[in-house]
Parts: structure tokens; sequence; C-alpha cells
């Protein structure tokens, strides 16, 4: 075979790649189990390859519009996708989240579901501190077995806690007319970001 890698492939220096690979892959076929004839021929491939980026590089070869912007379309995107994924406050927020199984979303809602309905059928304030202790606890187990981290655990589940809190205490205010004490609306606020962060906070 000649040295030249277009006369080893037999197509023409002005040949497309789609003519340049189906001459390779009939090459190949034309000598099946032939592993020195297949390496020269991956060999001659390649050295076209290289021939054609280099010409490309020189400004040899005109590059279609169409194939230049999609090039730099698909250089482009995935800088600027970069860009924002690496963020410092978004990524310290990704961190943060955690997208519970099904599973585990309806143990949650069926263990605050039920102290909900313990906190609201009874008025005694005794009972809903009770509730809400046992939910205090939940929260925190649930927290913790994510992380491992007690620490973390218990400053989220203060947060959720007065947070929901001042929620609940806010909306009570601005419809006095509620049927729920403002301690039964306090539970349930509690309740509602207890829920929440033990299944979207990690």
């Amino acid at each position: 075979m000649s040295d030249n890698p277009y006369e080893k492939l037999q197509v023409s220096e002005d040949a497309s790649f789609e003519q340049i690979k189906e001459a390779r892959d009939a090459l190949i076929a034309t000598h099946p189990g032939d592993e020195r004839q297949r390496t020269e021929i991956e060999a001659a491939y390649d050295a076209i390859l290289m021939d054609r980026l280099r010409q490309r590089q020189e400004g040899k070869i005109k590059v279609p519009e169409r194939i230049r912007y999609a090039e730099r379309l698909a250089e482009s995107a995935p800088a600027k996708i970069n860009r924002i994924g690496t963020h410092p406050a978004l990524k310290w927020w990704q961190q943060q989240l955690d997208m519970p199984s099904l599973r585990g979303i309806v143990i949650t809602s069926a263990v605050y579901a039920a102290l909900m309905a313990i906190g609201i059928s009874q008025a005694n304030p005794d009972t809903i501190a009770l509730v809400l202790s046992l939910g205090v606890g939940f929260n925190l187990v649930w927290l913790q077995r994510k992380e491992q981290r007690l620490g973390r655990a218990f400053l989220l589940t203060l947060i959720a806690l007065i947070l929901g809190a001042v929620v609940a205490v806010a909306i009570y205010h601005l419809f006095p007319g509620m049927l729920l004490s403002v301690d039964q609306t306090v539970g349930l606020g509690v309740f509602m970001t207890f829920w929440l962060t033990s299944n979207f906070l990690r």
C-alpha cells in the first residue's frame, strides 16, 4: 500500500467526511479478520482526520456557517450551565435541599397528620405542648438520619419551630374569626414547617 493515507483509503483529497468514512468501512469489510490490514486502514483514516483538522486550523478548509454555529451553540450552552451551576449561593442552596422518596413522604405525612389531629381535637394547652414536643423529636430524628449531624438537625428544627409559630400567630391575627384557638393554630403552623423541613431539607 502507498504511504499516502488518501490513496490507502482510495479517496480524493477533497472527499467529504462521509465519503472517507464509507471508504474506510468498505475496505475493512473486504479484509475480514486481517488485523494488519485493519490497523493500516484505521491509521490512514486517523491520518486523514488529523490532516483535515490541521487544514482547518490553518484556514485552508472553509467550515459551513451552519456547522460553525452548531459548534458555538454546543460550546456556549454547557459553559453557561456550568457558570450557573457553580455559583456559590446556588451550590450552597442545592446542597441543603433533598428529594424524598414517596415512602418517606407518606410516613412523615401520616405522623404529622396524626399529631395535628390530636392537637386540633384537644383544646388543652398541655396536650398541644405534648404533641409539639413529639413533633420536635420526630423532626430531629429524620433530619439527623440524613446527614448524621445532630447540631445541624437541632438548628433546622428550632428554625422550623419558630417560623411555624410566627406564621401561625400572624394568620390567627389576620383572620380573627377562626374556629381554632391560638395554640391550635400554632400547632398547625409548626407541624406544616416540620413536614417541609423533614422532607425537603437535608
